[in-house]
């Protein structure tokens, strides 16, 4: 078995150890020293694009708003479910993360940044929510392992119901928020109710071939 490198390393803004590790091609993000995403089980991310989107390539300039990178798989496959006239708005905290996809060394969401419906903006996702009232098709958070902050602490006011409130304010009628998550939450599940909006939770398998569980918190506006 091939050891596992440490590729390169941050600190995100808590203080915490960002770091990125390659094992035989696949790579991972810790915060620290805590797995927040693989190059291996993306098919939960894809799954995630694929709900939040369905219906938009047919839209003339729809619009979405990823929060968070990652490694690119959510922008990747949200990319092959809006038309061409579509604006994707990637919105990542960390520099690093931004680096290490843009870098041709490690071969991650290079070519999807690339795409010219692409608008990347180094930030907090929670402020250009904020700042974009009835403005999106849909929101994709995916900065997280479940409705808490874990990448950083100040991430959990995109889950309380305030936070929510304001994500629905940012979307279109008929616009959906999409939530990733690691497990269920129910108390999540009701505070996206008592935002308004209308809730359904999927499960899907992290990889395509199988592997754990993660779910997916969809939620609509009528």
């Amino acid at each position: 078995m091939k050891p596992t490198i440490l590729r390169d390393r941050a600190t995100t803004p808590d203080g915490e150890p960002l770091t990125l590790h390659e094992r035989d091609g696949e790579f991972t993000i810790r915060v620290g020293g805590v797995e927040l995403m693989s190059s291996r089980q993306h098919h939960s991310e894809e799954r995630l694009a694929e709900l939040a989107c369905g219906g938009l390539r047919s839209r003339s300039r729809a619009t979405v708003l990823i929060g968070g990178l990652g490694m690119g798989f959510t922008l990747r496959a949200a990319l092959g479910h809006v038309g061409p006239d579509a604006v994707i708005v990637v919105v990542e905290l960390m520099p690093a993360v931004i680096r290490w996809n843009q870098s041709s060394d490690f071969g991650l969401g290079a070519d999807a940044l690339a795409d010219r419906r692409v608008e990347l903006i180094a930030g907090d996702v929670a402020d250009v929510i904020r700042r974009s009232r009835g403005r999106f098709d849909a929101v994709i958070l995916d900065v997280d392992n479940g409705a808490q902050g874990l990448s950083l602490a100040a991430n959990d006011r995109l889950y309380t119901v305030a936070g929510l409130t304001a994500a629905k304010a940012a979307l279109r009628p008929g616009g959906c928020l999409a939530v990733w998550s690691a497990g269920d939450d129910p108390a999540f599940a009701e505070r996206l109710r008592r935002a308004g909006f209308g809730v359904t939770v999927e499960r899907a398998r992290a990889h395509a071939g199988g592997g754990g569980w993660t779910t997916l918190f969809l939620g609509r506006v009528g």
